[in-house]
């Protein structure tokens, strides 16, 4: 019986993996750098010595430390994407979900900054960050979908859900990178002031 004939992987998927693995691997050196010693610090050399990779296949990629620094958030965004929709199926109602998603926000930044707060290092703040990525937008735009949809199962207050967007984001960047400079790191106490804040608002514009 003839051997079946072996399937050879094609050149094309394989250099699609090794591009995928080496942006992956220049991400990874990049946030154990920044990590460690912070941005501002931090040189493309610093990051390129964290890989095995040459020089001139970091620029295949990137531009400089500005462009990894981006990708990364733009990664976890996209991480933080799958949080969203652990938040959207359990909150049974607008308040729930304000606080849910607050402490999703935060918990996830905490848990991203921990090898940077265990070293001692500037956190990867987010602050200052392109917020007009794709990442970022369809993070903002699951955000209003969430909104009005949890407005209109509960017959809520009629609100402008793209101005209640932003304010919720902006929020969460600003208090965000703050609680990240305390010790202990408090969670829970962010997410409580952020949602108090954001229903409170609320209520007083529902009010007039």
């Amino acid at each position: 019986m003839t051997a079946p004939a072996k399937i050879l992987p094609s050149p094309s998927g394989k250099r699609a993996r090794s591009k995928a693995a080496n942006r992956r691997a220049i991400l990874d050196a990049g946030r154990h750098v920044f990590a460690r010693i912070g941005f501002e610090a931090t040189t493309v050399r610093d990051i390129i010595r964290e890989t095995e990779l040459a020089a001139g296949t970091f620029y295949n990629y990137f531009k400089s430390k500005e462009e990894v620094f981006e990708a990364i958030a733009e990664d976890s965004a996209h991480r933080f994407r799958a949080h969203l929709s652990d938040v959207r199926a359990t909150a049974t109602d607008f308040e729930a979900y304000v606080h849910d998603a607050f402490r999703a926000y935060f918990g996830f930044i905490a848990q991203e900054n921990e090898e940077a707060i265990r070293n001692g290092a500037p956190h990867l703040a987010l602050i200052g960050v392109r917020v007009d990525t794709p990442e970022m937008l369809a993070v903002a735009e699951e955000i209003r979908l969430d909104l009005e949809h949890v407005l209109s199962r509960d017959e809520g207050p009629k609100l402008d859900t793209a101005y209640l967007t932003a304010a919720a984001i902006g929020i969460a960047r600003e208090m965000g990178d703050h609680m990240l400079t305390r010790r202990p790191i408090d969670v829970d106490g962010a997410t409580q002031f952020a949602a108090s804040m954001l229903l409170g608002g609320v209520r007083e514009i529902t009010a007039k």
